[in-house]
């Protein structure tokens, strides 16, 4: 599971067998304070790919939006052009929230088995606290 910002547009292609491959990476950071006392951030960048996305999702998969993705970690290796064993780490997502208001504020979820309509909306704990006796 992750919560982070995509840092650029994901790219759609088809593979041979008509199937739609979204491909995206996302920023999370972590912050900590250093020997020194000061806050250091760490920000680490996850390659994501997902598959048979909706229109809606590719259309709102841009830079910059926050969104909450849940997968599984998948390691490959490939030849590129020049002979050169590359290998790749990436998280093919099985659900996929938009967590910002931008691009109209609805909240739909991605799932490969199926859809959702709504995700679990930001709670107040100021709020909440009101109303305890003590």
């Amino acid at each position: 599971m992750l919560i982070g910002n995509l840092g650029q547009d994901a790219e759609n292609r088809f593979t041979t067998s008509n199937v739609s491959v979204t491909s995206f990476s996302i920023a999370t950071t972590h912050s900590y304070k250093g020997k020194d006392g000061n806050w250091v951030e760490e920000t680490t960048w996850h390659n994501v790919v997902s598959f048979s996305l909706s229109d809606y999702m590719k259309d709102n998969l841009k830079k910059g939006r926050k969104f909450f993705v849940e997968g599984r970690i998948s390691k490959r290796d490939y030849t590129d052009k020049e002979g050169i064993k590359r290998y790749v780490t990436e998280v093919v997502s099985e659900k996929l929230i938009p967590l910002d208001a931008s691009g109209g504020g609805s909240s739909k979820v991605s799932d490969d088995s199926s859809s959702y309509s709504g995700a679990a909306a930001p709670v107040d704990s100021a709020a909440e606290d009101d109303d305890l006796p003590f």
